[in-house]
C-alpha cells in the first residue's frame, strides 16, 4: 500500500488547473480586493490571470514531506474569465454568467528518481461555468458601505485527463462549487472582502493508475475561502493583505467506501496590490505563501490579474 500511496498522492493544486492529490481545481486567491462587486457595472469583463506556483514540499497527511528523495513542483497557469452581467433582474440584483478556462503552460516536476514516481501532463484544464446574480450596493453618505454576489459555479470535465498521469490538467469528474462574495467598506478608502465555497465532487470513472484495480473515485466534499483587505493609499493604489483557505471535510470514496487519512488542507497569506488606470481597466498583484499543508503541495504562489470592462 505505501508504493500506490505516493504514487496516488502526487499532484498540483492550480488555482485553476491542475488535480490536486484528491480536490479538483478551486479558486484560491485567484479573487481578493473588492470582490463582493464589479467595478463598472453592467455589461462584459475580461479576466487574465497569470500565475507561478513553485513547491518543495509535496505532505501526507500528517503535514510531513513525503518520502521521495525529492518533492519539486513548479507551474505557470494562465487563466482566462469572460463575464457578463445582464440588465435582467431578480429582486434587487442582476442576473449575470461566468466563464473560466484554464491552460496550464508550463509544468516541471522532480521526485529525484527521474519522475519514475511522479508523472505529469499539461494543457487544457476544465471549464468552470457560474450563474450568478449580482446584489445592488448598499450605500452611505460617503459611498457604498456594503455589496455582495451569489454564484453557483459548475466545473465541467472538458480538460485534458490521462488516467496513466498523476498530475492532470482536468479532473475528469463534474463538481459543483457554489460561493458567496462580499466587501464591506469600513471607511471610503478601507475595505475588507471574503469569498466562501462550499465544494460537492462526482464520481470519476476513470481514476488513477494509482488507485489500482477500482471502477470509481469520489473526491470529498470541501470548504474554501479567500479574504482580503486593502487600503487606497491614492485613488488609484490600493495595498493590502490577502489569503486563503481550504479544508475537506469528508473523506474520498473508493468504489463506494470511505478511505481515511486523505483530507486535504492548507491556508496561506501575503501582500497585494491594485492599480487602477480608469473604472473600467485595473491590474491586481498578489503573493500568497502557504502553511500547515496536509495531503498536498506546501508552496507559494504570485499571481497578476488584469480585468477590463468593456
Amino acid at each position: 500500500m505505501t508504493r500506490i500511496r505516493y504514487l496516488s498522492l502526487a499532484g498540483a493544486l492550480v488555482a485553476g488547473t491542475a488535480q490536486a492529490y484528491d480536490l479538483p481545481v478551486v479558486n484560491l486567491g485567484l479573487t481578493s480586493f473588492l470582490d463582493g462587486g464589479l467595478p463598472a457595472g453592467n455589461g462584459w469583463y475580461l479576466q487574465q490571470y497569470f500565475q507561478n506556483y513553485s513547491s518543495h514540499r509535496l505532505t501526507d497527511q500528517h503535514g510531513d514531506k513525503l518520502g521521495l528523495p525529492k518533492t519539486k513542483l513548479d507551474y505557470q497557469v494562465s487563466v482566462t474569465q469572460l463575464s457578463y452581467v445582464s440588465d435582467l433582474r431578480l429582486g434587487n440584483g442582476n442576473l449575470g454568467l461566468n466563464m473560466l478556462l484554464p491552460v496550464v503552460t508550463r509544468m516541471k516536476v522532480d521526485d529525484g528518481l527521474n519522475n519514475a514516481a511522479l508523472k505529469d501532463q499539461g494543457g487544457v484544464g476544465d471549464l468552470l461555468i457560474g450563474p450568478f446574480i449580482q446584489f445592488d450596493p448598499v450605500m452611505g453618505a460617503n459611498g457604498p458601505r456594503f455589496v455582495q454576489r451569489v454564484e453557483f459555479q459548475i466545473n465541467v470535465p472538458t480538460g485534458e485527463y490521462d488516467r496513466d498521469k498523476d498530475i492532470n490538467p482536468g479532473n475528469h469528474a463534474w463538481s459543483l462549487d457554489p460561493y458567496w462574495a462580499a466587501t464591506y467598506w469600513f471607511t471610503p478608502k478601507w475595505t475588507v472582502s471574503v469569498r466562501a465555497h462550499y465544494l460537492y465532487n462526482f464520481k470519476n470513472d476513470k481514476p488513477s493508475y494509482a488507485f489500482g484495480d477500482v471502477s470509481d473515485i469520489q473526491a470529498g466534499q470541501a470548504l474554501h475561502a479567500n479574504f482580503a483587505t486593502e487600503y487606497a493609499v491614492t485613488p488609484q493604489l490600493r495595498l493590502g493583505i490577502n489569503g486563503y483557505w481550504l479544508k475537506q471535510i469528508t473523506d474520498t470514496q473508493v468504489d463506494g467506501h470511505d478511505v481515511s487519512g486523505r483530507r486535504e488542507k492548507v491556508w496561506a497569506i501575503g501582500p497585494g496590490a491594485m492599480y487602477s488606470f480608469s473604472k473600467n481597466d485595473h491590474l491586481v498583484a498578489n503573493a500568497y505563501f502557504e502553511q500547515d499543508a496536509e495531503n498536498r503541495p506546501e508552496g507559494s504562489r504570485v499571481q497578476v490579474r488584469y480585468i477590463h470592462h468593456f
